[in-house]
């Protein structure tokens, strides 16, 4: 498998193509998961794309494949979760693997990495699409017991859970409108009991935070970037009034709701969702 340090972390990534030799000189287009996951659910999405594209996933510091260093070492420790710093872990590998210019498709929590990735690297990226994004407003009642909620569910992760029957469809319940395939509901699962305490809880609480409240309408307010804003219907997590509200602060972005879906369109609707990024990606190619 495939690593690369960045910041004193091993970072798990893969290239996806349909050529042999990757990348082979098509566009690239770069993917981003959401909290406690990793590339895998962004695998048959990629698969879909490669015909047009050279896909690199890469699991982000702290998740999936991409543990951190045991002890934690303080080159580890002083970086910390804010979102920022996930957008400069992003620069860095394209740095790495000698890539100019990319396409960028980001979901749920990787939506907010990625807008203030094309807010800092605007002349790196051709077109961006968030998937389940968009901006809140500060409670901080709310966001308080949010903060309390996150330490429990982070602290208490039993290894055991995974071997529960019926456990990874109770866990993704919240998080679909369809049904996805089992193999998907596990993948969910193992991803987030693995991932590292640290980053999971680091990213939580900046994720959902006042500083994110006041910080990112003005990030979204100021992408020049053109950007397709995909909203699932039903989504509990991000719902739809979330994205309509980040869309309206700029008329760079296109907002789409996708029918009948929650937080996961492309699993929910890989048909649809592909139709939808495949449009407005192609308006206008180019050569990484």
């Amino acid at each position: 498998m495939p690593y690369i340090q960045i910041r004193g972390v091993d970072h798990y990534y893969d290239w996806i193509g349909t050529s042999p030799q990757v990348p082979s000189g098509k566009p690239v287009l770069i993917f981003l998961h959401g909290w406690a996951g990793s590339t895998r659910y962004w695998a048959n999405t990629a698969q879909a794309l490669a015909d047009q594209f050279d896909c690199l996933l890469y699991d982000l510091r702290g998740f999936g494949r991409s543990c951190l260093p045991r002890p934690l070492v303080p080159e580890v420790m002083d970086l910390g979760y804010e979102l920022d710093s996930y957008a400069d872990d992003l620069a860095i590998l394209l740095d790495q693997l000698g890539i100019q210019r990319v396409c960028l498709n980001a979901h749920s929590t990787g939506t907010s990495i990625a807008v203030l990735f094309l807010n800092r690297y605007a002349d790196r990226v051709d077109r961006a699409v968030l998937t389940c994004g968009g901006v809140f407003d500060y409670d901080e009642k709310a966001f308080k017991a949010f903060h309390q909620f996150s330490g429990y569910v982070v602290g208490f992760r039993p290894a055991w859970l995974s071997r529960i029957p019926g456990v990874d469809r109770m866990f993704m319940a919240r998080f679909l409108r369809r049904p996805i395939p089992k193999t998907a509901r596990q993948a969910f699962l193992e991803d987030f009991l693995i991932a590292d305490y640290e980053a999971a809880l680091g990213t939580a609480y900046a994720a959902v935070s006042q500083r994110a409240a006041e910080e990112m309408p003005i990030e979204f307010a100021h992408l020049t970037v053109p950007t397709l804003l995909i909203s699932g219907e039903y989504d509990q997590i991000i719902p739809v009034e979330l994205g309509r509200k980040a869309a309206a602060l700029n008329d760079r972005i296109e907002h789409v709701i996708m029918s009948d879906t929650g937080h996961f369109p492309m699993l929910e609707d890989a048909d649809t969702y592909l139709q939808i990024v495949k449009s407005f990606l192609q308006v206008r190619q180019v050569v990484s």
